[in-house]
């Protein structure tokens, strides 16, 4: 029986639950969970005042229930095991981590898998600004595993990308793979302005059926029906995200970019 977390939290104060994943709590007893240190506020709390504690924590799973979209930080630097959430989370979730798996059923605040370095994020809902992006002032954002967002997600998802997927089922906003360095962004639905902006390598695919305006600074290459890219639409819909199958029976155009940089990203459009 996995363990599982119960929010007694009402709206209001934030909570964020760093240290409170499986590969720390594994090796614990319920007694022993219940009185680490929960940031409440300004506040430090025992876990037990904020959370309902049952089952055990011994097969590395760990469920988080209740209101929950105050709470920030789930996940954040696990490196194995699973995390599923029954609702809405708050931000920050799966930031720096390594390994494992989390599972979202509702929404997550911003910086959705931050700096993420391994391992698996799955949302079925949407997801705010910065998914998998750098913090401010840092050099690399999310540098490996896979970031899969069902609904629509905010603007500079994948900034300073280096490697790793980010798949998006729905819509995003401004900025998409902004400084991107390496790795593959994956949008289904609308785009927002300035993808790709200061890109110097890495895929976008921008796969909606309404045309996106890209930036002047991205020169187009050619059209063709893509390879690579049905390697890429086989591997997202492997993870559990629907791909119709005409999108990898179609033609695309390739365009390169950005040239105000080193110019060898590459961004892929639905052709007409």
């Amino acid at each position: 029986m996995p363990l599982k977390l119960a929010s007694k939290l009402t709206p209001g104060v934030p909570v964020e639950v760093d240290g409170i994943v499986p590969n720390v709590l594994v090796e614990l007893s319920l007694k022993e969970i219940e009185r680490l240190g929960v940031q409440h506020g300004n506040q430090r709390l025992p876990l037990a005042e904020l959370f309902a504690a049952t089952g055990n924590a011994a097969d590395g799973r760990l469920e988080f229930t209740g209101e929950l979209a105050g709470v920030h930080r789930i996940g954040a630097g696990m490196t194995a095991g699973r995390i599923d959430v029954a609702g809405a989370a708050g931000r920050h979730v799966g930031s720096q981590m390594t390994g494992g798996e989390i599972h979202l059923a509702g929404n997550a605040g911003d910086w959705l898998g931050a700096e993420m370095h391994g391992g698996a994020i799955h949302v079925r809902g949407d997801a705010g600004n910065l998914v998998g992006s750098a913090y401010r002032g840092s050099e690399r954002g999310m540098t490996g595993g896979t970031i899969v967002v069902a609904g629509n997600v905010g603007d500079e998802i994948g900034h300073t990308l280096r490697r790793g997927l980010i798949a998006v089922g729905g819509s995003c906003g401004d900025f998409a793979g902004i400084n991107m360095i390496a790795g593959s962004v994956v949008v289904f639905g609308d785009c927002g302005a300035r993808a790709g902006a200061a890109m110097r390598r890495g895929t976008i695919a921008l796969l909606g059926p309404r045309p996106t305006r890209l930036l002047p600074t991205f020169r187009q290459a050619c059209r063709l029906r893509p390879i690579v890219l049905g390697l890429l639409l086989a591997e997202i819909r492997r993870l559990g995200l629907p791909v119709a199958a005409e999108l990898s029976e179609q033609d695309y155009w390739l365009y390169h970019g950005d040239a105000l940089t080193i110019g060898r990203g590459e961004i892929w459009v639905r052709a007409a």
